[in-house]
């Protein structure tokens, strides 16, 4: 009889490339699009990589300890995932979140067995607010393992070590642009830099929210992108320190709008429900399929998760819960 796998983390990883044949068809566009179709790793997205990066390094380096808690301030997919390999090793679990987080990852998280700690959404408009916060979850989990995505750099080496070849092998080295969001920086920095050290040429490309799609002291909580963050004209210290611009060659701007309508494209054109953040993605990657300089080329997208996570409605600020006749977001999973 074959041996199977041993532990959650053996089934992270070697997710499939597949092109996007009827989706470019449809939008006539010049280029081939492959998709990375990261929610089929076990915890059903690509912060699955990230969660074993982490935590196989503090293992290792014996940071770690046995039933130690794991803490992290997170936008949900990292915290899922580290939530789900936390309970498969033996680790408890605590999460810090913006209350504007969707319904399905927080009942995800609770099902781990995580513990969640949900933040009003205007605090992390504050100066220096993610400093603040992190400082926070440090001095309120001091006997805690705090993971750190932001910042340790297991996080981008797992995408270096794992995605970065998993795209170069699927494509047999013939990827010319590679496209992905920033969250952490993880994906696209680890990424990146194993493409660009195979290949120079290779270009790499981030997708960024628009003005009506992020939050602002006038519009606190706009429909947004969970897990898309601004890359460009941000203040200081607000980039995760994972995040290597030095690897990206050119950044694409797409609101929510446009981000849901290529997730219906997707799921309608190729029958992959993928989550908005995906959306945002295909939309940068169709926008660079279109330039005749394009033409011929192969463009990899990252499918970071599934719709299946961004089902239930968008939470809401109290003027758009107004406007839109649904009630604002609620303080419950805690």
């Amino acid at each position: 009889m074959a041996s199977g796998h041993d532990h959650f983390a053996a089934l992270v990883g070697d997710t499939p490339l597949l092109e996007l044949n009827r989706f470019a068809e449809g939008l006539k566009l010049g280029a081939r699009i492959l998709a990375k179709i990261e929610y089929l790793n076990p915890a059903g997205s690509i912060k699955d990589r990230t969660a074993w990066g982490l935590i196989r390094d503090a293992e290792e380096s014996g940071q770690l300890k046995a039933g130690q808690r794991i803490v992290d301030l997170t936008s949900g997919n990292t915290g899922i995932g580290l939530a789900a390999l936390a309970a498969a090793r033996g680790y408890p679990s605590k999460f810090y979140l913006r209350n504007t987080i969707s319904d399905d990852k927080l009942k995800l998280l609770q099902h781990y067995g995580a513990e969640i700690v949900l933040i009003d959404n205007s605090v992390f408009l504050e100066p220096g607010a993610i400093h603040a916060i992190i400082d926070r979850v440090r001095r309120e989990n001091p006997d805690a393992y705090y993971t750190n995505q932001r910042a340790n750099p297991a996080n981008p080496r797992i995408h270096f070590e794992t995605t970065g070849p998993e795209i170069w092998r699927g494509t047999e080295g013939q990827i010319d642009i590679f496209v992905a969001a920033v969250g952490t920086g993880g994906t696209i920095s680890g990424t990146g830099r194993f493409l660009k050290a195979h290949n120079p040429e290779v270009k790499v490309v981030v997708v960024e929210p628009g003005p009506a799609s992020v939050p602002s002291l006038e519009t606190p909580y706009p429909d947004a992108i969970e897990g898309v963050h601004k890359v460009t004209d941000v203040e200081p210290g607000y980039l995760p320190e994972n995040f290597d611009a030095s690897v990206v060659d050119e950044v694409i701007v797409t609101e929510t709008a446009q981000a849901r309508e290529f997730v219906r494209i997707l799921a309608q054109r190729e029958g992959i429900l993928a989550g908005t953040s995906s959306g945002a993605v295909l939309f940068a990657a169709s926008a660079l399929a279109r330039r005749p300089e394009n033409a011929g080329k192969t463009i990899v997208a990252i499918v970071a998760d599934s719709g299946e996570r961004y089902l239930s409605p968008p939470k809401l600020g109290p003027a758009l819960a107004e406007k839109s006749g649904r009630a604002p977001f609620s303080d419950a999973p805690a």
